[in-house]
């Protein structure tokens, strides 16, 4: 390693860091990139699906030459009981839109190693392979560098940008110990299936992508639930459950997973497929309710580290919210650079750009949507009720029939009371 001072030192290879040093590195300034695993990309783990708005100011039309698998032209939506389904489901080429607009199918893999690519082409150093310890601080506390596999490391400022599970800013003090009920946890499989066979099963053309979000049964009613991306010859499948729930059906995560891909809506699509990869990852969940310190003197906090994260249920977005936080916290660096002043103060401007920014923005938008996501209704009483009034709709047998209305009423009545109907009433309508 090198033993010059850098401009900026930015702990963690994933999209947030890799947007920093990119962006700092196309402005002229020293920038060294730490990732622990053996390459950017190798322990980056998501759902597997990217909207593509925020790399566009970093790299416009970068889907001409990135990695991606395939952009999203269907969205389904299903409401699982254990043997049955009941789907909503968006087909529009729409969807691709222009490129501010669109979205994509990703596999981290293959794509953080691309950006990091990126970043060095622009100049930033790329260092992988090395854990960092500890921070460096001066005798009035102002982050100076890094400890890194023991060896001291000197930067004007450090871009902290190391996972939801950060432990460096919990060091300082930014960020307190994470709750069970702020995160959760993921597993996920890859899975190849020939692009012909994927197109025929999805009803899918050329590159079109879906993404397939669900409830109920792949979590058995605990807080959480299924998720799967095609990809170019693969199929991306997980199941996350919130933490604190992780016991309410009395199943490791794992399980929950081999379950869910035999569930009877599931398990024709993916029939045949060979796992290529498995992976597992804490996800924050907690939105605008977890977020940490961003900044003091010599650091700023970005990505999952700063808890930028919504789950809405009908869309999951963590990627767009890190590429743009670390854009922003580069521009904050290279604001600060330019002033040779890497104060708490200067570097506030990080979290005034954020305010300014479509982070806040949504986060403050949506921030009754935590506990509306911890209603156990919604994942454990609707399923069934939603897949018991469809069955009984659709279902003619010369028997006399009812209205859909009455069995609505029938099946809820059977479900739930009265008062917690309006109880789950009022936190759908406080969440909106």
């Amino acid at each position: 390693m090198s033993e010059d001072k850098f401009d900026a030192i930015i702990v963690g290879g994933g999209l947030a860091g890799i947007s920093a040093a990119l962006v700092m590195a196309k402005a002229g300034l020293e920038v060294m990139l730490i990732e622990r695993g053996d390459y950017c990309g190798a322990k980056n783990m998501t759902g597997g699906r990217l909207y593509g708005h925020s790399l566009e100011k970093i790299i416009p039309n970068f889907a001409q030459e990135a990695p991606v698998e395939r952009i999203v032209t269907k969205e389904k939506i299903s409401i699982m009981s254990e043997d049955s389904s009941f789907d909503f489901t968006y087909n529009s080429k729409k969807l691709a839109g222009n490129k501010a607009e669109a979205s994509y199918t990703v596999l981290r893999t293959e794509f953080d190693k691309w950006m990091a690519e990126k970043a060095e082409e622009a100049g930033a150093n790329v260092i992988t392979g090395i854990l960092v310890e500890d921070l460096l601080k001066d005798e009035n506390g102002k982050i100076i560098g890094v400890m890194a596999t023991g060896e001291e490391i000197y930067s004007d400022v450090v871009i902290l940008a190391d996972g939801v599970n950060s432990l460096l800013s919990q060091q300082i003090g930014l960020k307190e110990e994470l709750k069970a009920d702020q995160v959760a946890v993921g597993a996920k499989e890859v899975i190849h299936i020939d692009e012909e066979v994927l197109n025929q099963r999805f009803g899918l053309m050329d590159n079109e992508g879906l993404s397939w979000l669900s409830v109920g049964d792949p979590t058995m009613g605990g807080f959480g639930g299924g998720l799967l991306y095609v990809n170019r010859d693969s199929v991306s499948i997980g199941v996350v459950s919130t933490l604190s729930d992780i016991d309410h059906a009395q199943m490791p995560i794992y399980e929950f997973l081999d379950r869910f891909k035999n569930h009877p809506s599931i398990a024709p699509y993916i029939e045949g497929g060979t796992t290529v990869e498995y992976s597992a990852h804490l996800v924050p969940e907690a939105g605008i309710h977890m977020l940490p310190k961003l900044y003091a003197d010599g650091v700023l906090v970005t990505g999952d580290a700063a808890g930028f994260c919504i789950n809405l249920g009908f869309t999951v977005r963590g990627m767009d919210f890190a590429i743009e936080s670390g854009r922003l916290a580069a521009e904050t660096v290279i604001r600060a650079k330019e002033r040779e002043d890497f104060s708490q103060e200067t570097l506030s401007y990080y979290k005034e750009l954020l305010d300014d920014s479509f982070i806040m923005r949504d986060l403050e938008e949506f921030k009754g949507f935590p506990t509306l996501l911890s209603r156990r209704e919604i994942f454990e009483v609707m399923p069934d009720l939603v897949t018991d009034i469809a069955n009984n709709t659709f279902t003619v047998d010369g028997k006399p029939g009812k209205s859909m209305m009455m069995y609505a009423i029938n099946a809820i009545a059977q479900r739930t009371s009265a008062s917690n109907l309006v109880n789950f009433v009022t936190t759908v309508m406080e969440a909106f």
